[in-house]
């Protein structure tokens, strides 16, 4: 690095050291990637921001795509996540799939959101026997939509909604934690008010 440029860094990393409101902000203070926050369009109590994406399931492409709005009359958890088979998305899914019934019960939809391609979507829901379908958003313009996008990896963020049945939104987890028992005890207590 040119010596005036390591001047540069030294001075701007002194000038966030000396207002701490800054340092905590930043993803060196962190340790966390930076993501954008939220649009205010997804805030809680306000209507969820309406969409319609391909989905699969175990038996394959579901002939009508999934539109939000049609959901109406149900309670409906979004669940954002980076990439199908990988290590946290496989294990948030098959916890998912595993305890259904006490993490969401009858009459609520679960629609897991990624990038991935509908067809890899498809062999996914197979391999896995998921009781539930896969929505596909390869241009990530629904994860933007919902301030689940991080611009770093160009994938959907680990983020959970809850949307009632007049089709606001009732709780969001900007940050879900795949491996934490506490952040399903959580959703399903969530899911449950919104019944």
């Amino acid at each position: 690095m040119p010596h005036s440029r390591r001047l540069f860094v030294a001075a701007l990393a002194a000038s966030f050291a000396a207002h701490p409101a800054i340092a905590q902000t930043t993803p060196a203070a962190t340790g966390a990637p930076s993501i954008p926050a939220p649009p205010s369009e997804v805030e809680i109590g306000k209507t969820a921001p309406d969409f319609t994406m391909e989905w699969a399931d175990s038996a394959g492409v579901r002939s009508a795509p999934v539109k939000l709005s049609d959901l109406r009359g149900k309670v409906v958890v979004l669940a954002f996540y980076p990439a199908d088979r990988s290590s946290g998305c496989t294990a948030e899914l098959t916890k998912f799939r595993d305890e259904y019934d006490r993490l969401f019960g009858s009459g609520v939809v679960v629609v897991p959101i990624s990038g991935d391609s509908i067809s890899t979507h498809a062999s996914w829901a197979k391999e896995m026997k998921f009781p539930y379908a896969l929505a596909a958003d390869p241009s990530l313009d629904v994860a933007r939509q919902y301030g689940s996008y991080s611009p770093e990896r160009n994938k959907a963020t680990r983020t959970i909604f809850v949307i009632g049945k007049d089709g606001t939104i009732r709780w969001r987890n900007l940050r879900f934690g795949a491996l934490s028992e506490n952040a399903y005890t959580e959703l399903a207590a969530e899911v449950a008010k919104a019944r």
